[in-house]
This record gives C-alpha cells, structure tokens and sequence, in this order.
C-alpha cells in the first residue's frame, strides 16, 4: 500500500517507520525540506527510517492511498488546502491533528470537494510508548471504508461513525483535563521547589491520590512533556478554547492551560535551553534552571 505522511515530527515519525518496516511503500513531505538550514536533519531522519522524502507535496501525493496528515495545529487547516488541490477520487486523507471540531468540518469540505475522502481521526494517548497500538477514533462518510485498511496496517483504530468532528470533540474535550494536568502539576511544582516544600506537596497528592505516581515518575513525566511539547501543546490548546467557545461554553481554564504550556516553553527559549539538554529528565533540576534557587 502506498502511504504519504504531511508532517514528519515525533508522531508522524514513529509511524512512518512502523509502516515502512510492514513492507509498504512510505513518503513523508514536511515543511522543514523547504529551509536549508532544517533539511539535513530532515533527510537524516528520512533515511533512518528507511522512507521516501518527496520533493514537493505534489510528489508525495501521488499515487498515495492513504495520507496521513500529521502537522501541528496551526497548519492543520492550511495543509488540507493545499492537498485538496491535489488529490483526487480514491484517496483517502487522514486528519489526526489536534484541532477544534469546527476546524476539521472545514478540513473536511475542502478534502471532499476534491473528490478524496476525508477520515476524522483522534489520537488518544501519547504515539511514543505505544506506536502502531496508539488508540485512534475514526469518523467521517468513508471512515467505514477506511477502517479495514488500517486494521490491516495494525493500527487500533476504533470506528465511531459518519460524523467529522465527533471524534476531535472528544479528544479536545479529553485534553482540557489531560494537558490541564500537565499544566497544573508545573505551576504547582514551580511554586513548592521555590518554597523548599515539594516533598511535602508530593507527599500530600500521592496521600490523596495513591495510585497516580505522585511519589515516583509522574512529576516528571508531565512537566517533561511541557518541556519537550509545550509549544504544540499550547497550539493544540487553543483549537481546545476554540472547541468549548464554538458550543458558548466558558474556557477559562482552558486559556490558561495555553499560557502555562507556552510560558514554560518562553522560560526555556530565554535562557537558551533545548529539551535535549534536558535529558534524562528531571523536574527539580529544569525548574531550578529557570527559578535559580532562592
């Protein structure tokens, strides 16, 4: 089968190799190949994972089955654009982006106006620890056409129905609380490490909630994954304030979720640091980097 990823970062990535490794036919087309200061990199990683870098978008969809759009929010909507104006019947283009649901409805009008079919697709766990085992929710008129193909691929998809955007609701809605945590946990642990009190706050939280990790890796698994993804993730947040705005829900808790995701990522970009200095990861020892200790 010949599969085509948009976007080829930490998602799109592990994917594309994991199909590629299946033995089917695997192009990826990221913006990156269009600056000459990211394209090594870009092409480093291609052939790493043993998959076809296209020379244009134009090249990396023809002749592609199914099309993986794997971009950050922000281009969610301008990529499905610019593929609708290349593709045609009997594609199929997968939207796993993280945006409002109102986002993918006009996603979708584009991609079917061309004649291609457009699938809903929501990523409901991290891809890292799980990778072709991520669950995905699928929906859209052709999501039931679709749903063999990726089974056949191994991946654990779950069939909703016809409806574009059911699924991204429920993902959105999901991430209010997901990446709301995530939040919660730095701005709290920022505080306490000032005060010389984390022990006790940790101690407290794992009292209350015993079966979370308080006392062992789950600071660190959250506040890394600010560090390493909180520039997406505060993108992804706003197509989340967008979501709850669209149904005249207030989201306050929301906007502020996009401030402390971005304003961890502004700490770190102030003082020149890059996730990758950062590892192993350790929560204490990035907070103090950016709060010296008092």
């Amino acid at each position: 089968m010949n599969i085509t990823f948009i976007g080829f970062g930490e998602a799109g990535g592990i994917l594309a190799q994991d199909l590629q490794a299946q033995g089917n036919a695997v192009t990826v087309w990221d913006r990156k190949a269009l600056a000459a200061e990211t394209l090594p990199a870009l092409q480093q990683k291609a052939q790493q994972s043993r998959v076809r870098l296209a020379a244009s978008l134009a090249d990396a969809l023809q002749d592609a089955t199914l099309v993986f759009s794997t971009v950050t929010a922000s281009q969610a909507l301008n990529v499905a654009q610019q593929a609708a104006a290349l593709l045609q019947a009997g594609q199929h283009f997968l939207d796993l982006n993280s945006v409002a649901p109102h986002t993918k409805r006009a996603a979708a009008e584009v991609i079917n106006a061309a004649g291609a079919s457009y699938i809903d697709v929501a990523v409901m766990a991290p891809v890292p620890p799980k990778r072709l085992a991520t669950p995905l929710l699928i929906g859209g008129a052709q999501a039931e056409q679709v749903q063999p193909l990726l089974q056949q691929l191994g991946l654990n998809s779950r069939l909703l129905g016809g409806e574009v955007g059911e699924a991204s609701a429920i993902k959105m809605c999901r991430s209010v609380m997901i990446k709301g945590l995530e939040a919660l946990t730095t701005e709290c642990l920022s505080a306490a490490r000032q005060y010389g009190v984390e022990q006790a706050v940790l101690d407290s939280l794992h009292a209350s909630f015993p079966s979370l990790g308080w006392n062992d890796q789950l600071p660190h698994y959250l506040i890394s994954r600010v560090a390493e993804h909180g520039q997406r993730r505060a993108e992804e947040m706003q197509e989340v304030v967008k979501t709850l705005q669209d149904v005249k829900v207030p989201a306050a808790m929301s906007a502020a979720i996009v401030a402390t995701q971005q304003g961890l990522v502004d700490a770190l970009n102030a003082r020149a640091l890059r996730y990758q200095q950062l590892t192993p990861f350790v929560w204490q020892e990035t907070l103090d980097k950016i709060y010296p200790p008092q």
